[in-house]
């Protein structure tokens, strides 16, 4: 395809046309120019090919509905995930798909997200990486993909139009990285911008966030897709880097597309970039055959993998993997109808689905076991149920729960308002853990739940996470000790709702919602705050025992440009195959902003047979030692020390490096009228024009307010207790207004003449 001699040849109700779908899932073809339809299907963990693109509601064509994200992500196995991305590619194409609308980045700024199941992690840096190897899975296959919601698309709650307020720093820090890894390391097809509006202005319309930062600066050459019904102003929407709105047809924006043209208000420079962007794309599309059949039972083996490896194991008192058992008692109506996958546009039509009960029961042949349902499906209290169940557990040697948060409660759509299970669930665990001590949870829900009710009675907990079609039998697999549980939370469950980073924040109000935590999200915030939470990020239990040794960095001075790798030995010291995931965090000893705690910058998964040991390599580059600078408008490095910190959890670090960065940076002066003293004498061209000054000004105070000889004395700013504590963080000329009658010049033109050098230098 001739894309540029396609562009010239169409008219401009053509290319205003192209730029709004067909239908619900189509682009616009140019029949008279042999430019084809493309189809979309909505994702992100399963293929949701509904059989007339004109409607969105139909039931989809049968495909692998695979383990959500949440469950995805707590594999932390990059490998692993761009095999799920290849399945998906070749179940796009037996379909007749072009792009799959995933995956999602998008932030858990609070458990309480209705759609948190279909995002990664609370940490940016963990979803980046999933992201990216996910999409080029599926775009190794010839199959495009739609990286969304973009950006700060973090709750349900009036989500079409919500205004989210967050400063630049933790804009950049949190809420954009992962967008930003995928695009610069996958280059995803589509980019799908939210629904909300950022600081002000829609998502749809935001030249910042479309046009300067996604396609300049981060050179993104795909299409940007609207989220379907996201533009309100089709002619802003264009202007701001929307290139394609859905669903089509949409005959008035089309026309007042041509009209603005037309009239001036446009410039048609604009509508052509986009749709020159669109026009490769369908070309992309079109290069790849489609049609075909797909192996569903491959893909069925393969979705029980990822379940398997993406279910954490939280707690084990020894009970797990069972023993041989003569009695089970397995409790709970999602043993019987699998609760796999959550409600909304991600809804998949699968092609097998495991029971758990069933699957249990061919692992464990030698056993009885015997099943009540414990809950009903809807909001109702059943105690009958419930004694039931008690009496069933009572009589075995152990029980299992099958506990499955309901959808009422947890969907695309609207957010939780709390994070309990039911009313009968609770009251269900405490009645069969009062006669049966030895009691195994099973959890299948998108998004943490809090477990201080229960937790301390129950012996084992399997957090099994929404787990796809395949998750009945992963779910056996652990259980039984076929496969060694590996997985590890990819966010942090908290012990109460109120422990949560955004709760005073949360959902807003009146159209708008402040991020008042910052950057303090997650494991940052608990970390820092140290706030004890119920699980930590990271946490994952294992049928055997992991020893960390021999930690080692390639450079204990380096710069920010050459990096550093971080060595680690890790040894199996149990009795069973096992797998590990070794995590490198990274803490700033002294930083010009404040920064979190600790941050994940490395991880990797490694499997270990009984007595062996390897050794683990993590690099480390610039990123990892930088943080984002409002003032000067970049990522930056600062010269000082950092911890390394190696270890199997936030909350459970093994090993510690120290090593000093030097860093390369040649920053721009920032420093203005207003700038404090400790600003002056933190700057390399500030700190030699103001020393002079301050030792007088020192001199100064201590003769106006007193001060005896063995105070500190420091004129790096770092001053500590000290009578010029009380001056360092005004502005340079406020504190020279008080000694202005011993100056030659006014304090205002001092400063202006300072300045004036700072910026020559």
């Amino acid at each position: 395809m001739d894309i540029q001699s396609i562009l010239e040849q169409m008219t401009l109700e053509e290319k205003a046309a192209l730029c709004t779908g067909a239908s619900a899932w189509t682009t616009t073809p140019i029949e008279r120019l042999d430019v084809p339809e493309m189809t979309v299907s909505d994702g992100p963990h399963g293929v949701r090919r509904v059989p007339d693109v004109t409607q969105m509601a139909l039931e989809s064509y049968p495909a692998t509905c695979f383990p959500t994200a949440s469950c995805l992500a707590s594999t932390w196995d990059v490998d692993l995930v761009r095999a799920m991305g290849e399945a998906l590619g070749e179940e796009c194409i037996a379909l007749d798909v072009d792009v799959l609308l995933g995956p999602g980045v998008n932030m858990k700024r609070s458990p309480l997200g209705g759609r948190n199941f279909e995002y990664f992690s609370e940490d940016p840096y963990l979803a980046g990486e999933l992201a990216a190897n996910f999409i080029n899975g599926i775009q190794g296959k010839g199959i495009g993909t739609s990286l969304k919601h973009y950006a700060a698309n973090n709750q349900e709650f009036q989500r079409f139009s919500i205004d989210a307020q967050i400063d630049e720093r933790t804009l950049r820090e949190i809420y954009l990285p992962a967008f930003e890894k995928a695009v610069k390391e996958a280059q995803p097809w589509t980019v799908m911008c939210a629904y909300n509006k950022v600081n002000g202005t829609f998502a749809s319309e935001h030249d910042e966030l479309l046009n300067k930062i996604l396609k300049d600066e981060w050179g993104f050459e795909g299409l940007v897709v609207s989220d379907w019904g996201a533009v309100r102003d089709r002619v802003a929407a264009l202007r701001g880097g929307l290139d394609w709105q859905m669903p089509g047809p949409q005959g008035r924006h089309v026309e007042a597309v041509v009209a603005a043209v037309e009239n001036g208000e446009l410039d048609e420079a604009v509508l052509d970039e986009s749709a020159r962007r669109i026009l490769r794309i369908v070309a992309m599309a079109q290069a790849t055959p489609k049609g075909g059949d797909f192996d569903k039972e491959a893909h069925h083996a393969l979705a029980r993998r990822v379940a398997v490896e993406g279910m954490v194991l939280l707690k084990n008192d020894g009970i797990l993997p069972l023993k041989g058992q003569e009695q089970i008692a397995v409790i709970g109506h999602s043993a019987e109808n699998a609760h796999f996958q959550g409600g909304g546009s991600s809804h998949i039509n699968p092609t097998f689905v495991a029971v758990p009960y069933k699957e249990l029961q061919a692992l464990a042949p030698d056993a009885e076991l015997t099943y009540a349902a414990g809950y009903p499906t809807d909001d109702s209290f059943c105690q009958e149920l419930i004694d039931e169940a008690a009496g069933l557990a009572q009589s075995a040697d152990v029980a299992i729960l099958y506990i499955a948060l309901p959808t009422f409660k947890e969907s695309e759509g609207y957010d939780r308002t709390d994070l309990d299970l039911t009313e009968q669930q609770i009251a269900l665990i405490k009645a069969v853990t009062a006669v049966q001590p030895k009691t195994v949870v099973v959890l299948n829900n998108g998004a943490p739940v809090v477990m201080s009710d229960w937790i301390d009675d129950v012996s084992a907990v399997l957090e099994g996470y929404m787990m796809g079609q395949a998750g009945g039998g992963a779910i056996a697999d652990i259980l039984t000790g076929k496969v060694n549980p590996s997985g590890k939370l990819a966010e942090t469950f908290p012990i109460k709702l109120e422990d949560t980073p955004a709760y005073l924040n949360w959902p807003g109000g009146a159209g708008t919602v402040r991020y008042g935590e910052g950057l303090f999200i997650g494991y940052r915030y608990y970390d820092t705050k140290k706030v004890p939470g119920q699980f930590a990020f990271g946490h994952g239990l294992s049928y055997t025992t992991f020893v960390y040794g021999n930690a080692t960095v390639s450079a204990e001075r380096f710069t920010d440009s050459d990096g550093v790798t971080v060595s680690v030995d890790v040894t199996n010291t149990g009795d069973v195959a096992g797998k590990e995931i070794v995590q490198v965090y990274v803490r700033d000893h002294v930083a010009g902003l404040v920064r979190p705690d600790k941050e994940l910058k490395g991880f990797a998964k490694v499997s270990l047979e009984p007595g062996e040991t390897k050794t683990v390599k993590i690099a480390l580059d610039f990123r990892a030692f930088a943080f984002y600078h409002p003032e000067y408008g970049q990522w930056i490095t600062e010269d000082g020390d950092f911890d390394l910190l190696i270890g199997g959890s936030s909350a459970d670090i093994r090993q510690t490096l120290t090593v000093t960065l030097d860093s390369s940076l040649d920053l721009p002066c920032i420093l203005d009228e207003e700038s404090t003293i400790y600003e002056w004498l933190a700057d390399p061209r500030g700190k030699p024009l103001l020393e002079p000054i301050y030792i007088k000004m020192e001199a100064e105070a201590r003769a106006m307010f007193g001060g005896g000889e063995n105070e500190h004395h420091d004129t790096n700013g770092a001053i500590g207790m000290d009578i010029m504590d009380m001056f360092n963080d005004m502005p340079l000329v406020s504190v020279l207004m008080f000694q202005q009658h011993q100056l030659l010049a006014h304090p205002e033109d001092i400063v202006a003449g300072m300045l004036a050098q700072v910026h020559q230098a």
